[in-house]
């Protein structure tokens, strides 16, 4: 398959190819991306596998066809992808593969489920978490597939694994000479804005390969376009993206009338996705990030946190969200089975909120407020921003306003870069 443009279905569906390749990214209109969405007057968004499948998977014709996805990659009526296409005569689904937490979703975060065979439809499942390059490629090869399909619902923050999954395998197709292509979902928590500090490559891990924002303001599709010509310049993967239709850049997810499926455990609704890009820093300290409660990353605290953290957040007035002293009793991960006490976020008025800027607000007036406050040893918090600066300059006493004051300059780069692979208006 050449790399030249195709051209991509227009909002209202109908016949005609699908997709948006790497050789080039097509305009908001002709992505769909000024059409119809959900809400008053509007019809319901149409992700990428639901105009694939309307369009008889033509696209993935004459194809043996692995996919990568997990319990998110459903229809609009909740079906998985994986039953719809492995039922369908059309297309030749003949392999799976699974990420973190695994393809049908049994594993918790830092799990998979291993190589085995899909009970329901009888397909070899590979896992693909923690691997990358040569060993991924090998999997793929393994596999007997001449396309790999991606399809998993994203939650906007840098760190969260998926998109790191999608980084690999498009790396991993390109080495083992398969073509690859990207089924769009929302971006949960707008498309509108990146948000936060780019990392530093000198701290990519599996939670930040690459220099992006640490709220990316992106979907999928977009974020495999980027790669393809930021990063794979030298390899670029054999690469088309199929968009949706409906979807605007400012819709949150309840405003596109999908249904939401926790894409891993401790993402249980879109609430969590809208604060988790600032909270999930938590993870980096000795506080609780409230994992083993139905609110992760809505609360926070530790033993010995009383209403003082709440007071501090408060008085900061931040656009958009309020603090209420919280106590509660995770019952996994730190502090499991003990009384905690801190605060639960609430968001009162998403369009203003900036998760990230709360996220350091919180860390500022944890650390001023309670005395146990500590980062963790291994220092993960600077492989979460992408740097050493939050902490450093939080250590030095910085407040909240010259922390986010000095990644402003990387994060201006970064729009700039990022204008020219957007799919979407609105």
């Amino acid at each position: 398959m050449s790399l030249t443009r195709r051209g991509v279905l227009a909002a209202g569906g109908g016949l005609g190819a699908l997709a948006a390749t790497a050789a080039g990214v097509g305009t908001a209109a002709a992505a769909g991306g000024h059409g119809k969405g959900s809400g008053p007057g509007r019809g319901p968004v149409r992700t990428g596998f639901d105009r694939l499948a309307a369009d008889g998977y033509r696209l993935l014709a004459g194809q043996r066809v692995g996919i990568v996805t997990n319990p998110t990659g459903v229809t609009s009526d909740v079906r998985h992808v994986v039953d719809v296409m492995h039922a369908d005569d059309r297309v030749n689904l003949t392999a799976v593969f699974g990420p973190e937490h695994g393809f049908r979703g049994t594993a918790q975060a830092g799990g998979s489920e291993g190589r085995y065979d899909d009970p329901a439809t009888g397909l070899p499942v590979y896992d693909t978490y923690l691997k990358n390059g040569s060993p991924l490629a090998d999997v793929f090869t393994a596999s007997g597939v001449d396309t790999v399909v991606f399809d998993i619902q994203d939650a906007g923050a840098r760190f969260y694994t998926y998109i790191w999954t999608l980084y690999d395998c498009m790396e991993a197709a390109a080495l083992a000479g398969k073509r690859f292509v990207v089924l769009d979902r929302p971006n949960p928590v707008t498309g509108r804005a990146a948000l936060g500090p780019v990392l530093d490559p000198a701290f990519g891990t599996f939670v930040g390969r690459r220099e992006i924002a640490q709220a990316h303001g992106m979907t999928v599709a977009e974020l495999a376009l980027f790669f393809n010509t930021e990063f794979f310049a030298a390899r670029p993967a054999d690469l088309d993206t199929v968009t949706m239709s409906g979807w605007r850049r400012s819709d949150f997810f309840d405003a596109t009338g999908l249904p939401w499926v926790p894409p891993s455990p401790n993402m249980p609704t879109a609430d969590t996705a809208l604060v988790y890009s600032g909270t999930c820093l938590f993870e980096g300290t000795n506080l609780s990030e409230g994992r083993g409660t139905t609110r992760p990353f809505e609360l926070l605290g530790a033993e010995g946190i009383d209403h003082r953290w709440a007071a501090a957040a408060n008085a900061l007035e931040l656009p958009g969200v309020r603090f209420r002293e919280a106590y509660f009793a995770p019952t996994f991960s730190k502090f499991s089975g003990v009384t905690v006490g801190g605060v639960q976020l609430h968001v009162d008025d998403r369009e203003v909120f900036d998760p990230v800027r709360t996220g350091i607000a919180l860390l500022v007036t944890a650390k001023a407020t309670w005395s146990g406050f500590a980062w963790r040893a291994d220092n993960w918090i600077d492989k979460l921003t992408g740097n050493t600066r939050v902490r450093t300059m939080i250590d030095a006493g910085a407040d909240t306003d010259e922390v986010v004051a000095a990644w402003r300059p990387d994060l201006a780069a970064f729009r700039a870069k990022r204008k020219k692979y957007l799919l979407y208006g609105g």
